[in-house]
């Protein structure tokens, strides 16, 4: 019997449709038949690794934005910064769809938690707001406050405060 292009006998002699494997190449990967859905299961581990490990990448040349004590209003050196990363994360959000970049407000340790919090909640916004204003979907933005509770230094300084108080984006898959 001949097989049916793009498609596979499995070692329990069920028949299986592989998109992957149609055409031309069915010869060459007839061992999808016999590694069967695990295989597929890997594969799509694989690529989910490799599509993450290139989202970090590209967050990695992410600039965070830094804010004066008490604001929200973006300073000139925070514009320049997300006007430098808005390439970046169009790509980002072009190459993967599924994924969508949240950007997280911080603050440093001066003030109430609840304080902090709206404090970071309106750096987030700020930032989104320019984001969407340079071309970046806003439906693919959300913004979060961590307020004073995930800071990068911990020294009580104020060099140390304004590392602290900062914008930073990460990607999350929407799925």
């Amino acid at each position: 019997m001949r097989e049916k292009e793009g498609s596979h006998e499995t070692a329990a002699g069920a028949r299986r449709d592989c998109p992957e494997h149609s055409g031309a190449g069915r010869n060459a990967h007839a061992s999808y038949a016999r590694a069967g859905p695990d295989r597929h299961r890997a594969d799509a581990a694989l690529s989910e690794a490799a599509t993450r490990a290139r989202i970090d990448e590209l967050l990695a040349r992410i600039e965070d934005a830094y804010f004066d004590h008490d604001k929200h209003t973006l300073r000139p050196d925070a514009i320049q910064a997300l006007q430098a990363d808005s390439t970046e994360l169009r790509d980002i959000l072009k190459d993967y769809p599924d994924y969508k970049l949240t950007i997280e407000g911080h603050c440093d340790e001066r003030g109430s938690a609840e304080y902090n919090l709206a404090v970071g909640d309106a750096r987030a916004k700020a930032a989104k707001n320019y984001l969407v204003q340079v071309g970046i979907p806003a439906d693919q933005l959300s913004g979060i406050s961590y307020g004073k509770e995930r800071p990068v230094c911990t020294e009580h300084d104020e060099a140390c405060w304004q590392k602290n108080r900062r914008i930073h984006i990460v990607a999350m898959a929407s799925r």
